[in-house]
């Protein structure tokens, strides 16, 4: 289904930035399980418009409505169908992209592909679509934290050319200390002042966020086609301005011989632990009890508030200047869905090593 993720731990989102609403249908979810609109809402906050002047301006409560799944605040185990009403709506602001192309958008290969598409905001191509992620992945990140303590925390590692320290401290209080969410104070003024200013000059930029899980068991995912970082990389590539995914050492490992990238074994308290950590916490496809750690490159905003040469739908060389409200960086409001999305491959992969190898001690 091409609207569809997961194995066991399904999920499949609907509706388009302009519509009447955006949501998700959860299956697989455990019965039995705590939940409230409330707690689904926190995560949704984070990723809503209009939350800080570096972001649209779009004014969205992106208030989430549970229409199914729950009896007495608890999961049943059938479907959890979840719906936001799209409010702040101005498709007028498209006008002109229902017959000329954005200059990397997917207004060109929408078209070519469906023959149809709807241009109000990208349609599906829009950010919005990941509402509907989000709100799954607030449920996914319970299960986890009641099941194993399991914690993911993802943040803004680099905006274009300005990078935190790699030793800066990373906590969810200091991420959430400013608008940017880069946890290291300084790094995160730095990049402020740079996305205000290409947002005056109506462009945009991109970076990088880094996300880390913590308290994972041995064992998850799968030697070859369903390994934990390739489902992870499908996950952070199939969200939108996306270019990019290394888990680990990454592309700097390559620069470096084995015997300096080899993660030493020891015994620690009883238990297989690693000196280091260049394989990201991921072995063979599997998790090997340290923390994952990889990053995601978003690349800069498409849609531009100035003007760029492009074709119109009948192949006349013309140009356009993008109205309507847009980011000028994706990233401050990526991080809660990189995390979902993180969430939701760690519990379809739990469910799965729960169904195979019914390691109960999990």
């Amino acid at each position: 289904m091409p609207n569809s993720f997961g194995k066991l731990f399904t999920i499949s989102t609907w509706g388009e930035s302009h519509g009447g609403g955006v949501g998700v249908v959860l299956d697989g979810c455990p019965p039995g399980l705590p939940l409230t609109e409330e707690e689904i809402q926190v995560e949704l906050d984070r990723r809503r418009p209009g939350q800080s002047d570096i972001v649209t301006p779009r004014k969205e409560s992106d208030t989430v409505h549970i229409l199914s799944g729950l009896y007495e605040g608890r999961t049943t185990g059938t479907p959890i169908s979840m719906l936001v009403h799209n409010k702040d709506q101005h498709p007028e602001a498209y006008s002109e992209m229902k017959t000329v192309f954005r200059p990397s958008h997917a207004d060109y290969t929408y078209q070519t592909k469906f023959g149809h598409r709807n241009p109000e905001g990208g349609g599906r191509s829009s950010a919005r679509e990941t509402i509907g992620r989000v709100a799954a992945g607030a449920v996914a990140k319970k299960i986890l934290a009641e099941a194993g303590q399991v914690e993911t925390i993802a943040y803004v590692k680099r905006i274009q050319d300005i990078e935190m320290p790699d030793d800066a401290e990373v906590t969810n209080a200091l991420i959430e200390s400013n608008a940017v969410r880069c946890p290291h104070a300084e790094t995160a003024e730095a990049m402020i002042e740079r996305i205000k200013d290409v947002r005056g000059q109506g462009d945009s930029v991109g970076g990088v966020i880094e996300c880390v899980i913590r308290n994972l068991p041995v064992g998850l995912g799968e030697p070859v086609f369903d390994r934990f970082e390739a489902d992870l990389a499908k996950a952070m590539l199939s969200l939108p301005a996306t270019k990019g995914f290394e888990v680990g050492s990454g592309f700097a490992g390559t620069t470096m011989k084995g015997s300096e990238h080899n993660d030493p074994f020891e015994n620690r308290d009883g238990e297989v632990r690693t000196q280091t950590n260049r394989s990201g916490g991921v072995q063979g496809g599997i998790t090997n009890g340290e923390d994952v750690r990889f990053r995601v490159a978003f690349k800069p905003t498409a849609t531009l508030l100035q003007a760029q040469a492009t074709v119109d739908v009948d192949g006349n060389e013309t140009e356009l200047k993008a109205r309507g409200r847009h980011d000028p960086c994706v990233l401050p409001r990526a991080v809660p869905i990189v995390e979902a999305m993180a969430n939701l491959v760690t519990v379809d992969h739990w469910m799965r090593q729960h169904a195979q190898n019914r390691l109960f001690a999990f």
